[in-house]
C-alpha cells in the first residue's frame, strides 16, 4: 500500500530557502543602512517573507545581524582557505594573499560596510560568536605557517607576528577603499580609476614584501 503520509523534506527545503532569502535580504539592508538604520519590514519585503517568519527563525534583529556577520566572515575565511597557499613558495603565496584581499574587498564592498557597522557597536555581536573565533584562529594559523615556511626558505625575516601581518594587509587595502571618496578630493586624483587601482595593488604588494622579506 502506498504511503500517503506527507514527507517532511519539502517543508525542510522550504524553510531553508526562506532563511537563505532572509539572510540575503538582510545582508543588503544591513550593508546599506547599518544595524541601527536597517528595517525588518524592508528585509521581509525583499525576502518575500513576513516579519513573523524572521522573528521565528532569527529571534531578533540583533541575532539576524550576528548571523549575517558570521556568514560574511565565513565567506572570506573560506575563500582564503581555498587559495591553497601551501602549494606555492612562501613569497608567491604571500603575494597571492595580498592580491586576494584587495580583490575581495573590491568585489564585496558590503563586507567592509558590515565590519564598519559592527565596529560602531564595539563588536558586541562578534563577542558572542564562537564561530568567528574558530575561523580566525584557523586563518592566523595559516598565515603563521606561511611565515614559518618563508623563514625556512631563507626569504622572510624571523619573528613576524602573523596577527600583526594580517592587520597590516587588511589595513592598507581597507583604508584606501573606505576613504576613496574623501581621498579622491584631498589628493586630487580618482582613486577608483582602473590605473589607480592597479597602482595601489602594486604598492600594497611592495609594502608587504619590504616588511616581511629579508632583502
Amino acid at each position: 500500500m502506498e504511503d500517503t503520509k506527507t514527507s517532511p523534506k519539502p517543508r525542510v527545503r522550504d524553510a531553508e530557502a526562506t532563511q537563505k532569502r532572509i539572510m540575503a535580504a538582510a545582508k543588503k539592508e544591513f550593508a546599506r543602512n547599518g544595524l541601527g538604520g536597517a528595517r525588518v519590514d524592508v528585509i521581509a519585503e525583499q525576502a518575500k517573507a513576513n516579519k513573523r517568519m524572521i522573528y521565528h527563525y532569527f529571534e531578533s534583529k540583533e541575532t539576524l545581524f550576528q548571523r549575517v556577520l558570521e556568514e560574511a566572515y565565513s565567506d572570506i575565511r573560506s575563500a582564503e582557505q581555498k587559495l591553497q597557499l601551501d602549494h606555492l613558495d612562501a613569497r608567491s603565496a604571500l603575494e597571492k594573499l595580498v592580491r586576494f584581499t584587495w580583490k575581495y574587498y573590491l568585489d564585496n564592498p558590503e563586507f567592509i560596510t558590515l565590519v564598519n557597522s559592527e565596529n560602531l557597536h564595539k563588536a558586541k555581536h562578534l563577542k558572542k560568536s564562537e564561530l568567528i573565533h574558530t575561523m580566525s584562529r584557523r586563518f592566523v594559523s595559516m598565515v603563521g605557517e606561511l611565515l614559518e615556511r618563508g623563514v625556512k626558505e631563507g626569504v622572510f625575516r624571523d619573528g613576524i607576528d602573523p596577527v600583526q601581518l594580517n592587520i597590516t594587509i587588511a589595513a592598507i587595502n581597507y583604508y584606501y577603499l573606505t576613504n576613496r571618496f574623501t581621498g579622491s578630493i584631498v589628493f586630487e586624483r580618482n582613486l577608483m580609476a582602473p590605473e589607480a587601482l592597479e597602482e595601489r595593488l602594486t604598492f600594497n604588494i611592495e609594502t608587504i614584501m619590504r616588511l616581511v622579506c629579508k632583502d
